[in-house]
């Protein structure tokens, strides 16, 4: 057995050392913000707090198909809306957006997630014009004054890193208004490793290659909003 004074004895202790700082580290990664409670049955491995607006991102990546299971937590009263999506044409910009945006629904408190592509700064809104697919339906809910949107998404062009993008703002009788155009409000968008869970500005950086999918597309919500005419985003 070799001696306390021993290099091979000082060389396990290394070892062992790095064992622990390397789990530590992957369960950091995996618990990168405050524990939350979700609807039974959802689950998640990693999460982020997004730097402004108070939102958290939890997600599970698939690297088989290229799938990412999603719940998007953000604060808003019950007269606001919010939202998340990928942008898979204009980094740092909402226009180019795929999103989900949640709200309640005025007529019996119901929260309905709209799913539309923002084509401009003065979208249409339009439901179900998504430029990625959605395995999963999103479905979401409002409880302790938070929205949390949960949806499957197949990360756009095989690739883990995604600019994304969030949002919040009111409800004009019933209706998506425009989100404040100043603060945070006009910077929530980032770069997003969904396999390292890495982040930071929205660059278009190259890649990470995943596995080919062929999957469905699936838009499921029959509710399709009126035109939003003078609604204005961010560029």
């Amino acid at each position: 057995m070799a001696r306390r004074n021993d290099p091979a004895w000082f060389l396990f202790g290394a070892m062992v050392m790095l064992l622990f700082a390397a789990a530590a580290a992957a369960a950091a990664a995996a618990q990168g913000c405050a524990p939350a409670n979700f609807q039974p049955g959802q689950s998640f491995q990693r999460c982020t707090d997004l730097p402004v607006l108070g939102a958290s991102l939890y997600w599970t990546y698939h690297p088989t198909n290229g799938t990412a299971d999603l719940a998007f937590r953000a604060p808003q009263s019950s007269s606001g809306w919010v939202a998340w999506g990928i942008n898979t044409e204009r980094p740092s910009s909402m226009a180019g957006s795929s999103v989900f945006i949640a709200s309640l629904d005025g007529n019996g408190g119901a929260v309905s997630v709209l799913m539309t592509y923002l084509e401009t700064t003065s979208p249409t809104l339009t439901n179900g014009t998504l430029k990625l697919d959605v395995p999963v339906a999103p479905v979401a809910e409002y409880t302790a004054g938070a929205y949390t949107i949960y949806v499957t998404v197949a990360l756009p062009g095989n690739s883990t890193q995604q600019n994304t993008v969030w949002q919040a703002g009111a409800l004009s009788g019933g209706q998506i208004a425009p989100h404040p155009m100043s603060g945070p409000n006009m910077q929530s968008t980032m770069v997003l490793d969904f396999l390292s869970g890495g982040g930071g500005t929205s660059t278009g950086a190259p890649s990470f290659e995943v596995h080919r999918r062929n999957l469905r597309s699936f838009w499921g919500l029959k509710r399709s909003p009126p035109v939003m005419k003078g609604y204005h985003m961010r560029p």
